[in-house]
């Protein structure tokens, strides 16, 4: 892998999106929370498809090497709309923020650890070595990082040891990671409650407006200023999802889309240039962030219960091994199948979307089915 490679994506990993049995505080009773939520299985694989097309054909870099030229080329009219797919980031924060938040609710420290441990891990570390194996072939033009490098990128620590990262879209777990910490430290460890959670999403709104004010480094390590309100706004969903005439937690959700869609404009948006890949418009950043967070309120009031179809859950299955290996191993299929083979564009784009996509059940099979549990498991263990 190349050493300038530099993301813009995300995902995240949840958890299984059926709340566990609740215990400890009881805050008034839920509306529904029992059976899973089946539609936001199937919105986290189109956040993560949305951020396959903005890496295969919505941005410059090196990708140019696997299509032989600019994507811009390759698809004079919808890159475009591609490079608006890096926003499928914020969509899986906001979603990680609900099913956090209802997947902590009433779970004890050792157990939430466990469960964050489990459903990263297995995965993660077999699309670290399957990448540094792939892209340390002599017929593949990418360069690995460094054996040291490698090793390091196993602890999921790599990122503020400053080391290259093998995959290029694991920025986002190094963001899950921090929001993990501050919601177990906060709220788990606490014991959740209405009350505690509303008081945590206050405060972490609060503390990342001033760690931007401040300017500095060590709270906005902490505190996340840009990526903060779509956690915080998937908090606030959850909480109507448990209570929809809680005026407190729209509010939460109010305030998060309105500081989210700021930092998504502020991050994303440049002035218009005839020589930038392609330009997003301030309106093309706010309608998709607006949709991302109302696509998810939709499903925590319940409107898309009819969504009840299995696939959905395949699919949701699907979405995090998909996410880890579809970046830097999507480009050596495009560069086999459009520069060796000479498929054609668009059939290559989705050929390789369909070979990622069979890459993520096999490893959701035979890797995550099998050594999720047994974690899981040994570290929930009492001694």
């Amino acid at each position: 892998m190349t050493k300038t490679v530099v993301s813009t994506s995300i995902p995240r990993p949840e958890e299984s999106v059926s709340p566990p049995a609740p215990s400890g505080p009881a805050p008034a009773p839920p509306r529904s929370t029992k059976g899973r939520l089946r539609a936001l299985d199937g919105l986290r694989l189109v956040a993560a498809l949305m951020v396959a097309a903005y890496h295969y054909g919505g941005r410059g870099g090196d990708v140019t090497t696997a299509w032989g030229s600019s994507p811009k080329f390759q698809f004079p009219t919808l890159h475009s709309l591609f490079a608006y797919g890096c926003l499928g980031v914020q969509v899986f924060f906001v979603i990680s923020g609900f099913v956090i938040c209802m997947s902590g609710w009433g779970r004890s420290p050792r157990s939430f650890f466990a469960s964050r441990a489990s459903r990263l891990l297995p995965a993660y570390w077999v699309a670290v070595v399957l990448v540094t194996t792939v892209f340390a072939l002599p017929v593949v033009a990418y360069e690995a990082v460094s054996p040291s490098e490698g090793l390091l990128n196993l602890t999921l620590l790599h990122q503020p040891l400053g080391a290259d990262r093998v995959l290029g879209v694991d920025w986002t777990l190094w963001a899950e990671i921090r929001f993990y910490a501050l919601f177990a430290l906060c709220v788990v460890l606490p014991g959740a409650s209405r009350r505690r959670v509303i008081l945590f999403c206050a405060c972490w709104t609060l503390g990342a407006a001033i760690a931007q004010a401040a300017e500095e480094p060590l709270l906005d390590l902490v505190l996340m200023p840009q990526y903060a309100p779509f956690f915080i706004g998937g908090i606030g969903l959850y909480l109507v999802h448990r209570d929809r005439r809680d005026a407190y937690a729209w509010g939460i959700v109010a305030v998060s889309w309105l500081i989210g869609q700021y930092w998504a404009v502020q991050d994303l948006w440049r002035p218009p240039s005839p020589d930038a890949f392609a330009n997003r418009t301030s309106f093309g950043i706010i309608l998709i962030v607006t949709l991302g967070f109302a696509l998810v309120a939709v499903i925590a009031l319940g409107w898309l219960h009819w969504a009840d179809w299995r696939w959905l859950t395949v699919a949701g299955a699907l979405t995090y091994p998909f996410y880890l290996v579809h970046e830097h191993l999507g480009w050596v299929v495009i560069e086999a199948l459009h520069q060796d083979l000479g498929v054609p564009s668009y059939a290559t784009f989705l050929l390789t979307v369909a070979a990622m996509l069979v890459l993520a059940r096999l490893l959701n099979r035979y890797v995550e089915n099998t050594l999720t549990p047994r974690l899981r498991n040994a570290l929930s263990r009492t001694h």
